[in-house]
Protein backbone atom coordinates (compact mmCIF):
# COMPACT_ATOMS: atom_id res chain seq x y z
CA UNK A 1 0.00 0.00 0.00
CA UNK A 2 1.28 3.47 -0.69
CA UNK A 3 1.24 6.26 2.04
CA UNK A 4 -0.56 9.58 1.17
CA UNK A 5 3.03 11.05 -0.10
CA UNK A 6 3.71 8.48 -2.41
CA UNK A 7 -0.42 8.52 -3.64
CA UNK A 8 -2.53 5.88 -1.69
CA UNK A 9 -5.55 4.50 -3.56
CA UNK A 10 -8.54 7.22 -2.57
CA UNK A 11 -11.92 6.13 -2.98
CA UNK A 12 -13.75 9.59 -3.58
CA UNK A 13 -13.64 12.99 -3.97
CA UNK A 14 -13.21 13.71 0.08
CA UNK A 15 -9.39 12.21 -0.56
CA UNK A 16 -7.40 15.25 -0.68
CA UNK A 17 -8.53 16.65 2.42
CA UNK A 18 -8.19 13.34 3.93
CA UNK A 19 -4.14 13.36 2.73
CA UNK A 20 -4.16 16.84 4.29
CA UNK A 21 -4.79 15.87 7.46
CA UNK A 22 -3.12 12.10 7.50
CA UNK A 23 0.19 14.11 6.05
CA UNK A 24 -0.39 16.46 9.77
CA UNK A 25 -0.23 13.45 11.86
CA UNK A 26 1.86 12.12 14.52
CA UNK A 27 3.27 8.69 12.93
CA UNK A 28 6.17 8.54 15.02
CA UNK A 29 4.54 7.37 17.85
CA UNK A 30 4.34 3.49 17.37
CA UNK A 31 2.12 1.24 19.49
CA UNK A 32 3.39 -1.33 21.78
CA UNK A 33 1.88 -3.85 19.86
CA UNK A 34 4.38 -7.12 19.79
CA UNK A 35 5.69 -7.98 16.27
CA UNK A 36 4.44 -11.38 16.06
CA UNK A 37 0.82 -9.91 16.73
CA UNK A 38 1.29 -7.13 14.10
CA UNK A 39 -0.08 -9.24 11.10
CA UNK A 40 -3.36 -9.56 13.69
CA UNK A 41 -3.76 -6.29 14.27
CA UNK A 42 -3.19 -5.09 10.77
CA UNK A 43 -5.70 -7.26 9.54
CA UNK A 44 -8.14 -6.13 12.46
CA UNK A 45 -7.48 -2.39 11.54
CA UNK A 46 -7.79 -2.36 7.67
CA UNK A 47 -11.09 -4.92 8.18
CA UNK A 48 -12.79 -2.27 10.57
CA UNK A 49 -12.24 0.50 8.59
CA UNK A 50 -13.21 -1.17 5.46
CA UNK A 51 -16.38 -1.82 7.44
CA UNK A 52 -16.76 1.81 8.22
CA UNK A 53 -16.25 3.28 4.59
CA UNK A 54 -18.73 0.38 3.48
CA UNK A 55 -21.40 1.74 6.45
CA UNK A 56 -20.24 5.62 6.00
CA UNK A 57 -20.40 5.63 1.87
CA UNK A 58 -21.73 2.29 0.75
CA UNK A 59 -24.67 2.64 2.71
CA UNK A 60 -24.89 5.82 4.50
CA UNK A 61 -24.38 7.55 0.69
CA UNK A 62 -25.63 5.15 -1.91
CA UNK A 63 -27.99 3.08 -0.82
CA UNK A 64 -30.02 6.15 -1.95
CA UNK A 65 -29.57 4.53 -5.29
CA UNK A 66 -31.25 1.07 -5.14
CA UNK A 67 -33.91 1.90 -2.62
CA UNK A 68 -34.65 4.77 -5.11
CA UNK A 69 -36.87 2.75 -7.52
CA UNK A 70 -38.84 1.52 -4.48
CA UNK A 71 -39.57 4.98 -3.30
CA UNK A 72 -40.86 5.72 -6.78
CA UNK A 73 -42.98 2.83 -6.68
CA UNK A 74 -44.75 3.47 -4.13
CA UNK A 75 -45.92 6.65 -4.34
CA UNK A 76 -43.49 8.58 -1.81
CA UNK A 77 -41.73 10.81 -4.24
CA UNK A 78 -41.49 11.85 -8.08
CA UNK A 79 -38.52 11.73 -10.09
CA UNK A 80 -37.78 15.20 -9.54
CA UNK A 81 -37.80 15.08 -6.03
CA UNK A 82 -35.58 12.20 -6.02
CA UNK A 83 -33.28 14.40 -8.09
CA UNK A 84 -33.43 17.01 -5.39
CA UNK A 85 -33.02 14.12 -2.54
CA UNK A 86 -29.43 13.19 -4.30
CA UNK A 87 -28.25 16.63 -5.05
CA UNK A 88 -28.97 17.21 -1.24
CA UNK A 89 -26.88 14.54 -0.01
CA UNK A 90 -24.01 15.26 -2.35
CA UNK A 91 -24.09 18.85 -0.88
CA UNK A 92 -23.97 17.61 2.78
CA UNK A 93 -21.07 15.16 1.11
CA UNK A 94 -18.99 18.86 -0.18
CA UNK A 95 -19.75 20.36 3.07
CA UNK A 96 -18.53 17.73 5.14
CA UNK A 97 -15.61 17.18 3.50
CA UNK A 98 -14.70 20.99 3.37
CA UNK A 99 -15.30 21.06 6.80
CA UNK A 100 -13.01 18.85 8.29
CA UNK A 101 -10.51 21.00 7.93
CA UNK A 102 -11.57 22.55 11.09
CA UNK A 103 -12.40 19.40 13.08
CA UNK A 104 -9.82 19.15 15.89
CA UNK A 105 -10.65 16.22 17.86
CA UNK A 106 -9.36 12.66 17.36
CA UNK A 107 -9.97 10.83 14.53
CA UNK A 108 -11.37 7.93 16.14
CA UNK A 109 -14.13 9.72 18.71
CA UNK A 110 -15.33 11.18 15.12
CA UNK A 111 -15.35 7.91 13.21
CA UNK A 112 -17.36 6.09 16.72
CA UNK A 113 -19.80 8.94 16.14
CA UNK A 114 -19.99 8.84 12.26
CA UNK A 115 -21.06 5.42 12.46
CA UNK A 116 -23.66 5.86 15.66
CA UNK A 117 -24.86 8.89 13.60
CA UNK A 118 -24.91 7.23 10.33
CA UNK A 119 -26.78 4.44 11.87
CA UNK A 120 -29.76 7.02 13.19
CA UNK A 121 -29.86 8.65 10.10
CA UNK A 122 -30.37 5.68 7.75
CA UNK A 123 -33.55 4.45 9.96
CA UNK A 124 -35.16 8.04 10.01
CA UNK A 125 -35.56 7.69 6.46
CA UNK A 126 -38.01 4.64 6.79
CA UNK A 127 -39.46 6.64 10.18
CA UNK A 128 -41.08 9.23 8.16
CA UNK A 129 -43.07 10.26 4.65
CA UNK A 130 -42.01 14.21 4.67
CA UNK A 131 -39.93 15.06 1.62
CA UNK A 132 -38.71 18.01 4.03
CA UNK A 133 -37.55 15.76 7.09
CA UNK A 134 -36.28 13.46 4.47
CA UNK A 135 -34.00 16.79 2.57
CA UNK A 136 -32.93 17.25 6.18
CA UNK A 137 -31.60 13.29 6.92
CA UNK A 138 -30.15 12.98 3.55
CA UNK A 139 -27.96 16.25 3.32
CA UNK A 140 -27.18 15.39 6.90
CA UNK A 141 -26.09 11.50 5.99
CA UNK A 142 -23.88 13.06 3.44
CA UNK A 143 -21.93 15.73 5.65
CA UNK A 144 -21.82 12.85 8.10
CA UNK A 145 -20.63 10.26 5.75
CA UNK A 146 -17.78 12.60 4.46
CA UNK A 147 -16.41 13.00 8.06
CA UNK A 148 -16.49 9.69 8.35
CA UNK A 149 -14.93 8.70 5.53
CA UNK A 150 -11.84 11.11 6.25
CA UNK A 151 -11.14 10.85 9.59
CA UNK A 152 -11.32 6.14 9.13
CA UNK A 153 -9.27 7.02 6.31
CA UNK A 154 -7.10 9.20 8.19
CA UNK A 155 -6.53 6.65 11.28
CA UNK A 156 -6.44 3.08 9.59
CA UNK A 157 -3.64 4.49 7.53
CA UNK A 158 -1.54 5.63 10.07
CA UNK A 159 -2.45 2.70 12.00
CA UNK A 160 -1.08 0.34 9.29
CA UNK A 161 1.89 2.99 9.18
CA UNK A 162 2.63 1.89 13.04
CA UNK A 163 2.79 -1.58 12.19
CA UNK A 164 4.80 -1.77 9.04
CA UNK A 165 1.98 -3.21 7.17
CA UNK A 166 1.26 -0.62 4.33
CA UNK A 167 0.04 -3.70 2.13
CA UNK A 168 -3.10 -3.84 3.70
CA UNK A 169 -3.97 -0.22 2.87
CA UNK A 170 -5.53 -1.35 -0.36
CA UNK A 171 -8.36 -2.97 1.35
CA UNK A 172 -9.39 -0.15 3.44
CA UNK A 173 -10.67 1.69 0.11
CA UNK A 174 -12.90 -1.36 -1.19
CA UNK A 175 -15.55 -0.57 1.70
CA UNK A 176 -17.36 1.92 -0.35
CA UNK A 177 -17.78 -1.30 -3.00
CA UNK A 178 -18.38 -3.71 -0.57
CA UNK A 179 -21.37 -1.50 0.47
CA UNK A 180 -22.77 -0.98 -2.58
CA UNK A 181 -22.76 -4.40 -4.00
CA UNK A 182 -24.35 -5.32 -0.61
CA UNK A 183 -26.95 -3.04 -0.51
CA UNK A 184 -27.33 -3.66 -4.25
CA UNK A 185 -28.10 -7.88 -3.58
CA UNK A 186 -30.40 -6.95 -0.43
CA UNK A 187 -32.84 -4.90 -2.35
CA UNK A 188 -32.67 -7.44 -4.98
CA UNK A 189 -33.20 -10.11 -2.68
CA UNK A 190 -35.90 -8.04 -0.19
CA UNK A 191 -37.02 -5.65 -2.25
CA UNK A 192 -40.69 -6.58 -2.06
CA UNK A 193 -41.08 -5.43 1.52
CA UNK A 194 -40.49 -1.66 0.13
CA UNK A 195 -38.53 1.01 0.85
CA UNK A 196 -39.04 1.85 4.18
CA UNK A 197 -38.30 -2.17 5.53
CA UNK A 198 -35.32 -1.35 3.32
CA UNK A 199 -33.98 1.82 5.28
CA UNK A 200 -34.88 0.68 8.87
CA UNK A 201 -33.44 -2.81 7.77
CA UNK A 202 -29.93 -1.17 6.69
CA UNK A 203 -30.07 0.86 9.34
CA UNK A 204 -30.12 -1.89 12.23
CA UNK A 205 -27.08 -3.71 9.78
CA UNK A 206 -25.18 -0.46 10.43
CA UNK A 207 -26.28 -0.33 13.93
CA UNK A 208 -24.50 -3.85 14.20
CA UNK A 209 -21.49 -3.21 12.37
CA UNK A 210 -20.88 -0.15 14.49
CA UNK A 211 -21.02 -2.30 17.83
CA UNK A 212 -18.40 -4.96 16.11
CA UNK A 213 -15.60 -2.28 15.05
CA UNK A 214 -16.60 -0.09 18.07
CA UNK A 215 -13.67 -1.43 20.30
CA UNK A 216 -10.91 -1.09 17.79
CA UNK A 217 -11.05 2.49 17.59
CA UNK A 218 -9.83 2.95 21.04
CA UNK A 219 -6.16 2.83 20.84
CA UNK A 220 -4.44 5.44 22.87
CA UNK A 221 -2.22 6.67 19.09
CA UNK A 222 -5.82 8.14 18.13
CA UNK A 223 -6.19 10.19 21.25
CA UNK A 224 -4.57 13.03 20.13
CA UNK A 225 -6.50 15.73 17.92
CA UNK A 226 -5.49 16.19 14.15
CA UNK A 227 -4.22 19.30 13.52
CA UNK A 228 -5.43 20.97 10.59
CA UNK A 229 -4.80 23.81 7.83
CA UNK A 230 -6.72 26.81 7.90
CA UNK A 231 -8.70 28.01 4.37
CA UNK A 232 -5.95 30.93 4.89
CA UNK A 233 -3.09 28.36 5.08
CA UNK A 234 -4.34 26.28 2.19
CA UNK A 235 -4.78 29.71 0.21
CA UNK A 236 -1.30 30.76 0.60
CA UNK A 237 -0.27 27.52 -0.35
CA UNK A 238 -2.06 27.58 -3.99
CA UNK A 239 -0.63 31.38 -4.47
CA UNK A 240 2.84 30.17 -4.02
CA UNK A 241 3.43 27.30 -6.39
CA UNK A 242 5.88 25.05 -5.87
CA UNK A 243 6.27 23.32 -9.26
CA UNK A 244 4.53 23.61 -12.38
CA UNK A 245 2.03 26.73 -13.14
CA UNK A 246 -0.55 28.61 -12.19
CA UNK A 247 -2.25 27.43 -15.70
CA UNK A 248 -1.80 23.77 -14.91
CA UNK A 249 -3.65 24.00 -11.45
CA UNK A 250 -6.04 25.96 -13.22
CA UNK A 251 -6.78 23.24 -15.87
CA UNK A 252 -6.38 20.39 -13.27
CA UNK A 253 -9.00 21.41 -11.08
CA UNK A 254 -11.56 22.37 -13.93
CA UNK A 255 -11.71 19.40 -15.65
CA UNK A 256 -11.43 17.30 -12.72
CA UNK A 257 -14.82 18.31 -12.32
CA UNK A 258 -15.98 16.88 -14.91
CA UNK A 259 -16.13 13.85 -13.82
CA UNK A 260 -17.97 14.54 -10.97
CA UNK A 261 -20.83 15.38 -13.43
CA UNK A 262 -20.36 13.10 -15.55
CA UNK A 263 -20.38 9.34 -13.04
CA UNK A 264 -23.37 10.66 -11.31
CA UNK A 265 -26.36 10.76 -13.34
CA UNK A 266 -25.40 6.95 -13.99
CA UNK A 267 -24.64 6.12 -10.01
CA UNK A 268 -28.00 8.22 -8.92
CA UNK A 269 -30.64 6.75 -11.38
CA UNK A 270 -29.14 3.09 -12.92
CA UNK A 271 -31.44 1.24 -11.33
CA UNK A 272 -34.31 3.45 -12.25
CA UNK A 273 -32.86 3.64 -15.87
CA UNK A 274 -32.72 0.22 -16.01
CA UNK A 275 -36.16 -1.11 -14.81
CA UNK A 276 -37.66 1.19 -17.03
CA UNK A 277 -35.73 -0.28 -20.19
CA UNK A 278 -36.36 -3.73 -19.21
CA UNK A 279 -39.90 -3.93 -17.30
CA UNK A 280 -40.35 -7.32 -15.46
CA UNK A 281 -36.78 -8.50 -15.71
CA UNK A 282 -34.41 -9.49 -12.68
CA UNK A 283 -31.54 -8.00 -14.20
CA UNK A 284 -32.10 -4.22 -13.35
CA UNK A 285 -31.28 -5.27 -9.43
CA UNK A 286 -27.89 -6.63 -10.04
CA UNK A 287 -26.72 -3.55 -12.08
CA UNK A 288 -25.78 -1.68 -9.39
CA UNK A 289 -24.03 -4.62 -7.35
CA UNK A 290 -21.96 -4.86 -10.70
CA UNK A 291 -20.92 -1.01 -10.47
CA UNK A 292 -19.65 -1.90 -6.94
CA UNK A 293 -17.61 -4.77 -8.03
CA UNK A 294 -15.99 -3.52 -10.50
CA UNK A 295 -15.34 -0.28 -8.04
CA UNK A 296 -13.65 -2.50 -5.58
CA UNK A 297 -10.96 -4.15 -8.43
CA UNK A 298 -10.74 -0.36 -9.47
CA UNK A 299 -9.29 0.38 -5.68
CA UNK A 300 -7.09 -2.67 -5.80
CA UNK A 301 -5.56 -2.06 -9.24
CA UNK A 302 -5.23 1.55 -9.82
CA UNK A 303 -2.35 1.89 -7.16
CA UNK A 304 -0.19 -0.63 -9.29
CA UNK A 305 -0.28 1.81 -12.28
CA UNK A 306 3.57 2.87 -12.52
CA UNK A 307 4.38 6.62 -11.35
CA UNK A 308 5.99 7.80 -14.46
CA UNK A 309 3.08 7.33 -16.42
CA UNK A 310 1.00 10.78 -17.56
CA UNK A 311 -1.26 11.25 -14.99
CA UNK A 312 -3.23 13.00 -17.53
CA UNK A 313 -3.08 10.37 -20.49
CA UNK A 314 -4.37 7.83 -17.60
CA UNK A 315 -7.10 10.25 -16.46
CA UNK A 316 -7.82 10.47 -19.84
CA UNK A 317 -8.51 6.98 -20.63
CA UNK A 318 -10.78 6.81 -17.26
CA UNK A 319 -12.87 9.49 -18.87
CA UNK A 320 -13.34 7.53 -21.93
CA UNK A 321 -14.07 4.29 -19.98
CA UNK A 322 -17.21 5.94 -18.09
CA UNK A 323 -18.27 7.39 -21.09
CA UNK A 324 -18.20 4.39 -23.12
CA UNK A 325 -19.98 2.93 -20.44
CA UNK A 326 -22.51 5.43 -19.88
CA UNK A 327 -22.99 4.86 -23.62
CA UNK A 328 -23.42 1.49 -24.44
CA UNK A 329 -26.85 2.24 -21.60
CA UNK A 330 -28.19 4.61 -24.55
CA UNK A 331 -27.16 2.60 -27.38
CA UNK A 332 -27.80 -1.19 -26.20
CA UNK A 333 -30.06 -0.70 -23.59
CA UNK A 334 -30.22 -4.75 -22.48
CA UNK A 335 -28.80 -6.65 -20.09
CA UNK A 336 -25.68 -6.98 -21.75
CA UNK A 337 -25.11 -3.53 -22.55
CA UNK A 338 -25.79 -2.01 -19.10
CA UNK A 339 -23.96 -4.60 -17.39
CA UNK A 340 -20.83 -3.79 -19.45
CA UNK A 341 -21.25 -0.13 -18.81
CA UNK A 342 -21.61 -0.59 -15.08
CA UNK A 343 -18.33 -2.38 -15.10
CA UNK A 344 -16.58 0.33 -17.59
CA UNK A 345 -17.96 3.03 -15.24
CA UNK A 346 -17.12 1.05 -11.78
CA UNK A 347 -13.71 0.24 -12.71
CA UNK A 348 -12.02 4.36 -13.26
CA UNK A 349 -14.57 5.45 -10.59
CA UNK A 350 -11.44 5.58 -7.91
CA UNK A 351 -8.45 5.80 -9.83
CA UNK A 352 -9.74 9.23 -11.36
CA UNK A 353 -9.52 10.47 -7.78
CA UNK A 354 -6.01 9.07 -7.42
CA UNK A 355 -4.69 10.06 -10.62
CA UNK A 356 -5.70 13.40 -10.28
CA UNK A 357 -4.06 13.41 -6.69
CA UNK A 358 -0.92 12.18 -8.35
CA UNK A 359 -0.70 15.29 -10.77
CA UNK A 360 -1.53 17.83 -8.20
CA UNK A 361 1.35 16.42 -5.98
CA UNK A 362 3.05 16.97 -9.10
CA UNK A 363 2.36 20.42 -9.17
CA UNK A 364 2.35 21.12 -5.56
CA UNK A 365 4.52 19.08 -3.90
CA UNK A 366 4.10 18.39 -0.52
CA UNK A 367 1.88 21.25 -0.76
CA UNK A 368 -0.58 19.94 -2.92
CA UNK A 369 -4.00 20.08 -0.42
CA UNK A 370 -4.62 23.21 -1.31
CA UNK A 371 -4.89 22.20 -4.88
CA UNK A 372 -6.75 19.24 -4.30
CA UNK A 373 -9.22 21.51 -2.25
CA UNK A 374 -10.36 23.42 -4.84
CA UNK A 375 -10.31 20.14 -7.27
CA UNK A 376 -12.55 18.95 -4.69
CA UNK A 377 -14.85 21.42 -4.91
CA UNK A 378 -15.10 21.41 -8.33
CA UNK A 379 -16.04 17.35 -8.39
CA UNK A 380 -18.63 18.13 -5.73
CA UNK A 381 -20.18 21.00 -7.87
CA UNK A 382 -20.58 18.66 -10.78
CA UNK A 383 -22.00 15.71 -8.13
CA UNK A 384 -24.71 18.40 -6.93
CA UNK A 385 -25.49 19.55 -10.67
CA UNK A 386 -26.00 15.86 -12.07
CA UNK A 387 -29.15 14.95 -10.78
CA UNK A 388 -30.68 18.48 -10.81
CA UNK A 389 -30.15 18.43 -14.40
CA UNK A 390 -31.10 15.07 -15.16
CA UNK A 391 -33.91 14.54 -13.05
CA UNK A 392 -36.04 17.48 -14.90
CA UNK A 393 -34.84 16.46 -18.09
CA UNK A 394 -36.00 13.02 -17.89
CA UNK A 395 -39.09 14.39 -16.49
CA UNK A 396 -40.10 16.54 -19.83
CA UNK A 397 -38.46 14.06 -22.27
CA UNK A 398 -39.60 10.78 -21.03
CA UNK A 399 -35.99 9.39 -21.06
CA UNK A 400 -32.70 9.62 -19.33
CA UNK A 401 -31.12 9.35 -23.06
CA UNK A 402 -30.54 13.12 -23.07
CA UNK A 403 -29.09 13.59 -19.76
CA UNK A 404 -26.55 10.60 -19.89
CA UNK A 405 -25.56 11.69 -23.66
CA UNK A 406 -24.68 14.95 -22.04
CA UNK A 407 -22.84 13.28 -19.25
CA UNK A 408 -21.01 10.96 -22.40
CA UNK A 409 -20.29 14.19 -23.99
CA UNK A 410 -18.96 16.11 -20.93
CA UNK A 411 -16.73 13.13 -19.96
CA UNK A 412 -15.20 13.04 -23.69
CA UNK A 413 -14.82 16.59 -23.94
CA UNK A 414 -12.76 16.71 -20.53
CA UNK A 415 -10.67 13.36 -21.73
CA UNK A 416 -10.19 15.74 -24.75
CA UNK A 417 -8.92 19.03 -22.34
CA UNK A 418 -6.48 16.57 -20.77
CA UNK A 419 -4.88 15.11 -23.89
CA UNK A 420 -4.45 19.01 -24.82
CA UNK A 421 -2.95 20.18 -21.82
CA UNK A 422 -0.67 16.75 -21.74
CA UNK A 423 0.51 17.59 -25.44
CA UNK A 424 0.60 20.99 -24.77
CA UNK A 425 2.81 20.13 -22.02
CA UNK A 426 5.35 18.33 -24.11
CA UNK A 427 6.41 20.92 -26.62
Amino acid sequence: MLTPASCATPSTESQPIMNDIASRADVSRVLPTHPAHRPHAARRAALACMAVLAVALGVGRFAFTPLLPLMLHGGALDLRHGGWLASLNYAGYFVGAVGCVALRFAPARIVRAGLAATALLIVAMGLTHSFWIWAVVRFAAGAVSAATFVFASQWGLRRLAQLDANAWGGVIFTGPGVGIVATGVMVSAAGGLGARAGWIGFGLICALITVLVWPVFDDEASDSPVAATTPSAQTATLATPADGSRADAFWLVLLYGVPGFGYIITATFLPVIARHALPGSVWPDLFWPMFGVALIVGALSAARVPLHWDNRLILAACYVLQALGIALGIVWPNAVGFSLGSVLIGLPFTAITLFAMREARLLRGDHAAALMGYATGAYGIGQIAGPLVAAPLAASTGSFSPSLGLAALALLSGAAGLVWRAMRARG
